[in-house]
């Protein structure tokens, strides 16, 4: 490729990008709203199966944009997660994005409770009110959510449930599609930290563009 066919504008190059997962996708099944949301994580991962396996409860894009605009605080299984997330967008909403894996307290009471950290950074931050959670890693924090729900402890706003892996990602994943709960996830072993970023930038940008 000659230098002169570089495309070096950023806005041109995902508006590039953008039209060649809108052609090569082709007819789909998610509305308006949905489909956002899953061509970023296309763009994000230029993985073209999340076309079909990306999932929305009813109304969960509705009620995430609610609860962002409410400035409602996020949770993040890690900071990998963390990362991804437009910190200046979500300033805007009045909301802030909490980690807790990595908390010095929160490794001890996992130790001391033989659980994993991300069982404990989850009670951490439901504690502290947060009400929208990004799972992208940790199977058992998924896990852990949905134990506080049944326990009368949460009722999230949303739950982006789309934990990568082997071992209780796939099995976490099909729970939260079976518990009626607002949510966004991928079904089988795909997932990640950039894929649950990428899907609260996408509602964020959504929200701004219905302002």
């Amino acid at each position: 490729m000659t230098g002169s066919a570089v495309i070096l504008d950023p806005l041109e190059i995902e508006r590039r990008s953008f039209e060649i997962i809108d052609a090569e996708v082709g007819p789909h099944d998610y509305d308006a709203s949905q489909w956002p949301v899953v061509r970023r994580i296309i763009h994000t991962t230029a993985d073209f199966e999340f076309a079909g396996s990306t999932c929305f409860a009813p109304g969960a894009v509705a009620a995430g944009i609610a609860a962002l605009r409410s400035g409602a605080p996020v949770l993040s299984d890690t900071n990998m997660v963390k990362a991804g997330v437009n910190k200046a967008r979500l300033a805007a909403f009045g909301s802030v994005i909490h980690c807790h894996v990595a908390d010095a307290e929160v490794a001890a009471q996992a130790r001391s409770a033989g659980v994993t950290r991300s069982i404990i950074a989850t009670r951490k931050g439901v504690a502290e009110g947060c009400r929208i959670f990004l799972i992208g890693n940790a199977p058992t924090a998924l896990f852990e959510l949905l134990n506080l729900v049944r326990s009368g402890q949460l009722e999230p706003a949303l739950i982006v449930g789309v934990p990568v892996g082997f071992v209780g990602a796939v099995e976490s994943k099909e729970a939260l599609l079976a518990s009626g709960l607002p949510f966004i996830t991928c079904r089988g072993r795909k997932g990640g930290s950039a894929i649950a970023a990428a899907i609260l930038n996408a509602l964020m940008i959504l929200a701004c563009e219905q302002d």
